[in-house]
């Protein structure tokens, strides 16, 4: 029987202060007033007096509210029917389906201990040549998509959602727009993805708390499904928008802020939801791709700075496209040396190119006469903008790499771009060896040609050394004229 209190001594925003005992942090309440019953949850303990959060808003309740503890933390059903559905950021059915109350796992758990954690061994392929080929996605890890406000990085994850080869995909929304989430969900539901895919999802008018429990849930009903051996990725957008509503909650909290307002511990509530990627030794894993927007381009702000102090990597989404500078993943040492032999090789050698295409651009902006080789590097960077970081590129990863060879083979040639003979003999596509071949042996006939003109018209043109009786010889004779 769970004690009943009637009292409630502060209401500040959506946050009323009562005094209990016996009571737990993140403990939920159902909080009884005139507009009806909500849950909520407890956010601050400090000797008897209790702080709850109303899911549904203080408005309308009074001092004279009724709360009732329920002795349990905020909890998620769990169950293979969960796959396909769509739910709020309190686990509430927002697609009109059945709701679920079978099997209840509590959220916000402790994250697996780090001893016994495997090393990452197994590559995430989502089709994308910028993630696959140049900073490969590795199972149990964890990596920001960082982005400015207005960057595509909710189509980016639809994508990823549509093409990663793995189990199980769980969404987590926070702060979303209603148009961003009906987006997520025709574009999975029309791709048939929605089949293996969860979706938790907080909008922008929901209320502040459920922000706040959509990145805990997503990663509760993760964790259940990699326990039963399956392939878990995680996609939560936007954790920007998590740490605001935590900087609100704290505010009308009166904490003393921190940096830009936000509370002190926000590199621990960040990190406490990051460090729930893992490889479970025989069982599945949890791989995190979060979106976090940058507020003016800015990456000294607080949430993205503290965020790549804990994640493997980062990502920046820049003009539509992942950036090749500054995007990293510091896994992909660990699995790109498994798939092809020439994988390393054509990461590093597309990448260094792309850095001289760069200079070249600055260049020419400059005013600079354009070398033989700046138009070979413009030429390349050309196509590989255009057919490698163009986020509508869909390819798996072997045909990423056969189509890095056949650019490099069009705007290079084999000695020019410094990969190993052994690599140049195995992959370089023969039709440009051949086309390359000819061209050097039709400049070589050329050259011959030329000289052979040139010295015949030497050997014709006479000389001043030449003997006067031939001059004269050569010279037509005179006619005599006739006697009068």
């Amino acid at each position: 029987m769970h004690k009943v209190y009637h009292r409630v001594h502060n209401i500040a925003g959506n946050v009323i202060n009562i005094r209990a005992e016996g009571v737990r942090y993140r403990e939920l309440a159902e909080v009884t007033s005139r507009n009806g019953t909500s849950l909520a949850q407890v956010i601050r303990l400090q000797d008897d007096e209790v702080s709850l959060q109303v899911f549904a808003g203080a408005r309308g309740v009074a001092t004279d509210a009724q709360v009732r503890f329920l002795g349990h933390a905020m909890q998620v059903p769990f169950s293979e029917a969960l796959l396909g559905r769509i739910f709020t950021g309190a686990a509430n059915p927002r697609d009109r389906g059945p709701e679920l109350s079978d099997n209840l796992v509590d959220i916000g758990g402790p994250s697996v201990n780090p001893a016994k954690r495997i090393i990452p061994r197994n590559m995430v392929r989502t089709g994308i040549p910028m993630i696959d080929v140049f900073n490969t996605l590795v199972e149990s890890q964890k990596l920001p998509i960082f982005a400015r406000a207005g960057e595509p990085y909710n189509p980016l994850l639809a994508r990823i959602a549509l093409q990663a080869e793995v189990d199980v995909i769980v969404l987590g929304g926070m702060g979303l727009k209603h148009d961003d989430y009906l987006y997520f969900r025709d574009t999975l539901e029309e791709s048939g993805a929605l089949s293996r895919t969860v979706m938790f999802v907080h909008t922008a008018s929901d209320p502040i708390v459920e922000c706040l429990l959509v990145p805990d849930i997503s990663l509760a009903v993760a964790e259940q499904f990699a326990l039963e051996g399956k392939r878990v990725l995680v996609l939560l957008t936007d954790m920007t928008g998590f740490a605001d509503a935590m900087k609100e909650i704290a505010i009308t909290m009166e904490q003393i802020p921190s940096n830009r307002g936000y509370p002190g511990d926000l590199y621990s509530q960040l990190a406490s939801r990051y460090e729930k990627a893992v490889d479970f030794d025989g069982a599945g894993s949890i791989t995190i791709l979060a979106a976090t927007t940058m507020p003016g381009d800015d990456v000294t702000h607080p949430v993205p700075d503290n965020t790549g102090y804990i994640t493997e990597g980062q990502f920046y989404l820049r003009n539509g496209r992942i950036e090749p500078f500054g995007s990293l993943s510091r896994l992909k040492q660990q699995v790109n040396g498994d798939t092809r032999d020439d994988h390393r090789t054509i990461m590093d050698t597309m990448i260094q190119l792309f850095a001289g295409y760069r200079e070249t651009l600055e260049k020419q902006s400059m005013g600079f006469r354009m070398s033989d080789w700046d138009s070979k590097l413009l030429k390349y960077g050309e196509r590989f903008e255009k057919e490698m970081m163009d986020l509508s590129v869909n390819i798996p990863l072997e045909q990423a790499l056969d189509l890095g060879w056949h650019i490099l083979a069009d705007c290079f040639e084999p000695m020019e771009t410094g990969i190993q003979s052994k690599l140049i003999d195995a992959f370089w596509p023969k039709s440009a060896v051949g086309d390359s071949s000819s061209a050097s042996a039709k400049a070589t006939a050329d050259k011959q040609e030329s000289e052979d003109t040139t010295e015949t018209e030497a050997d014709a043109e006479p000389t001043d050394e030449q003997p006067q009786s031939e001059k004269n010889a050569e010279k037509p004779e005179e006619a005599t004229a006739p006697n009068a």
